[in-house]
């Protein structure tokens, strides 16, 4: 049987698990007790820059919208990690369609062999802002095509731009890494976001839009993530050389589907005020993620636009900022990596008779919304505002009914049982210092990022979606079931068969498996 550090060797040169030397030895609840490292091993290099959208097509999240007005750029921060052993780019951008399955991949080859590392250690986290900018004409979506039918990227002028500053960035970084130690602080938010999953008084759930949310009061939040973590990482002068910040919800007070802006949102408002805290005279790179938002809007979406947004994004500043007064030394050094690929269990197809039945109430809906039928609202468990036009509402039907007739389809010619039953994805577990980074291609629901802290030994652990790519959303045990739009987010998809409980629940428990290796190694 080979020893710890054999294994170890075996598994960094397989590229599936990569290990910086671990300071973590004995129990768990002993770690954690020894005094502050003193000489880091541990170095880091940011870079921050910004890119501006020109007005015209390809804004938003709809690949036929119009980009109306630019408030400025979209900011993208590059952070480049090395501890001797491991080194890992990650990227926090402010780009929605970063996250199309032929762009992200694009981009994270130029990043990798720019620095010569493995794919698996570049990582892009997206805000997830939706006042943004599509960087491909041809961008798809993970859960839109085959995975042997993702098209090349055609960048368009706005894609190639960012291409160019991130191969900048990956060429300049190594050479400005120096050593660092990790400091951390927990904030706390409740006022910018909401619960968007309502509730009736019959058991049915449905998606709460800003009118829904108003008529629950107008500072209704419900069940939302609070945490507002702050990492910053310090040079031997005692400097800020970059940070990185983490907050919960989508990013959606300056976003309207017809009315498409672009704007960094109340994420790159913070991560600015921010960075001018940390150095008024030259402001360090911040790089934002996004929690696990499946379930969590932002305030006065489609209603509140840039201004709501700036004070928003203000709100969630001040919070980072007051909780800077309590940063404290992470008391271990070093980085450890693990990339594993998990199967998210996955239900059989709905019966024939209500796929059946479902099909004539989604082809009528179409019908009346084209014709300006103001009176459609809600179709086969999915509702609309009326902030969105009848036609568009039609539209959001019509991207539901091919998967619909899919399904029919293996029905009727007998090969329904063939679906697939697990839905494979990646999961990106970090260790930085006292910190825990996990990254989940899709969008999860909080209760899977909740998990995740609560099993982990680590002082402080920020759950991160949006990583790479998505998947669409995935739920968490509890909420995997219902008919709503993020609930039953499979039929947007492609070819995916509904999710079966625990669902997301096993990406949660198996990040916890892998951070509690990283502590007993």
């Amino acid at each position: 049987m080979p020893t710890p550090l054999t294994r170890r060797r075996m598994l960094l040169n397989t590229g599936t698990f990569a290990a910086g030397t671990l300071g973590l030895g004995g129990m768990v609840s002993a770690a954690f007790k020894s005094s502050p490292v003193k000489k880091p091993r541990l170095r880091a290099a940011a870079i921050r820059f910004g890119i501006t959208p020109k007005v015209g097509r390809f804004g938003s999240l709809c690949g036929d919208a119009v980009i109306e007005k630019v408030y400025g750029p979209l900011k993208t921060t590059v952070t480049l990690l090395d501890d001797g052993k491991l080194r890992l780019c990650l990227v926090a951008a402010d780009f929605c369609w970063i996250n199309a399955v032929n762009v992200s991949n694009f981009y994270r080859r130029a990043i990798a062999d720019e620095l010569k590392l493995p794919v698996s250690h570049v990582l892009i986290f997206a805000s997830h802002n939706h006042s943004g900018a599509m960087l491909a004409s041809n961008s798809v979506m993970v859960f839109q095509v085959p995975p042997d039918e993702v098209p090349e990227p055609k960048l368009l002028p706005i894609g190639r731009e960012l291409l160019g500053q991130l191969r900048s960035c990956a060429k300049r970084l190594p050479g400005m890494l120096e050593p660092v130690t990790v400091w951390w602080a927990e904030g706390q938010e409740g006022r910018i976001t909401y619960n968007r999953k309502g509730r009736r008084a019959d058991g049915s759930t449905y998606f709460m839009r800003e009118e829904d949310r108003v008529l629950l009061g107008e500072d209704f939040c419900g069940d939302i993530d609070r945490q507002a973590p702050v990492v910053v990482l310090k040079n031997e002068a005692g400097k800020p050389v970059t940070a990185l910040v983490q907050f919960t919800g989508h990013p959606v007070t300056s976003y309207h589907p017809e009315m498409a802006v672009v704007f960094g949102e109340w994420p790159q408002v913070a991560t600015d005020m921010v960075a001018e805290h940390l150095s008024p005279s030259e402001p360090v790179p911040v790089g934002f993620l996004q929690g696990c938002a499946g379930d969590v809007n932002s305030k006065e979406m489609f209603r509140g636009g840039v201004e709501r947004a700036t004070y928003y994004g203000r709100l969630l500043g001040e919070s980072y900022i007051k909780a800077l007064e309590q940063l404290q030394p992470s008391r271990h050094d070093g980085l450890d990596y693990a990339m594993e690929k998990v199967g998210v269990p996955l239900a059989p197809l709905p019966p024939q008779d209500i796929l059946q039945a479902e099909i004539v109430k989604m082809e009528d809906f179409i019908r009346r919304a084209s014709a300006g039928d103001e009176n459609t609202l809600e179709c086969v468990g999915l509702n609309f505002p009326r902030d969105l036009t009848p036609a568009y509402r039609g539209k959001l039907i019509e991207a539901v009914l091919p998967w619909s007739r899919w399904a029919l389809e293996l029905h009727k010619t007998g090969r329904a049982d063939t679906v697939a039953k697990y839905l494979e994805m990646e999961l990106y577990v970090i260790r930085l210092g006292d910190i825990a980074i996990v990254g989940l291609p899709f969008e999860p629901f909080q209760g899977i990022g909740r998990q995740i802290r609560r099993g982990s030994p680590l002082p402080l652990t920020i759950p991160c979606g949006y990583v790479n790519v998505t998947h669409g959303y995935i739920t968490d045990g509890p909420n995997t079931g219902d008919r709503e739009y993020i609930s039953a987010f499979y039929r947007y998809t492609k070819f995916r068969p509904p999710l079966e409980k625990p669902a997301g629940d096993v990406m949660a428990q198996r990040a916890v498996d892998i951070l509690k290796r990283f502590a007993k190694e």
